[in-house]
């Protein structure tokens, strides 16, 4: 069965590809022709995630899911959170995001934050939900070199390094994206069953 996935990002879809249930193939936003750039407005993680994965069920009459991710920091009362990307403006670069994260939290003491992803999936009339967590705090200072985004100045929870300091694998071993991956390969491992039962 084919499972749109949407986006272009084929690293995203080799490693959630690897993790769901072999019935399932993954096809991107290229794969069935969506050159468009998907709308990504709304105020939540889950609003955005919705957003995307109800637009391309409708428009393309396919089960389809899509995330949105977000750090949020205690101290900044949950910024950069839906913002993240364009934490420091339209045009802004990774490096400018962690530059303001940094200058933002420079006197803080409370430095607790979360990594948080929702995968939002659209099939049938029926829309679900699944988040993924990893809470840390936030470094002084960038520290590694691998990863993206803010990567370099985020340290998970029972560990000393920073997601920029780990290797793919120990990373991806404990990722938000990876946990809310890991629920919605659950649920579709059931949907699948009952699929095949005539369930649904």
């Amino acid at each position: 069965m084919n499972l749109c996935f949407a986006t272009n990002n084929p690293h995203k879809i080799n490693e959630i590809q690897a993790m769901l249930p072999p019935a399932f193939r993954l096809i991107s936003l290229k794969d069935i022709g969506c050159d468009e750039d998907l709308r990504e407005d709304g105020r939540t993680l889950e609003a955005n995630a919705l957003q995307k994965a109800r637009y391309i069920h409708e428009k393309y009459h396919l089960i389809c899911f899509a995330d949105d991710t977000g750090l949020e920091v205690e101290a900044l009362n949950g910024e950069p959170g839906v913002f993240s990307a364009r934490y420091a403006g339209a045009h802004r670069s990774d490096s400018d995001n962690v530059d303001l994260l940094l200058s933002k939290m420079e006197n803080e003491t409370n430095r607790k934050g979360r990594f948080r992803t929702v995968i939002a999936l659209a099939a049938g009339e029926e829309e679900f939900l699944f988040e993924g967590i990893v809470n840390g705090h936030i470094a002084r200072e960038r520290r590694g070199t691998n990863g993206f985004g803010y990567d370099p100045v985020f340290i998970p929870e029972g560990f000393e390094k920073t997601f920029a300091e780990m290797t793919m694998e120990e990373k991806g071993a404990i990722s938000h994206r990876g946990r809310a991956v890991e629920k919605l390969a659950g649920f579709l491992a059931v949907y699948e069953r009952a699929l095949k039962r005539n369930d649904l």
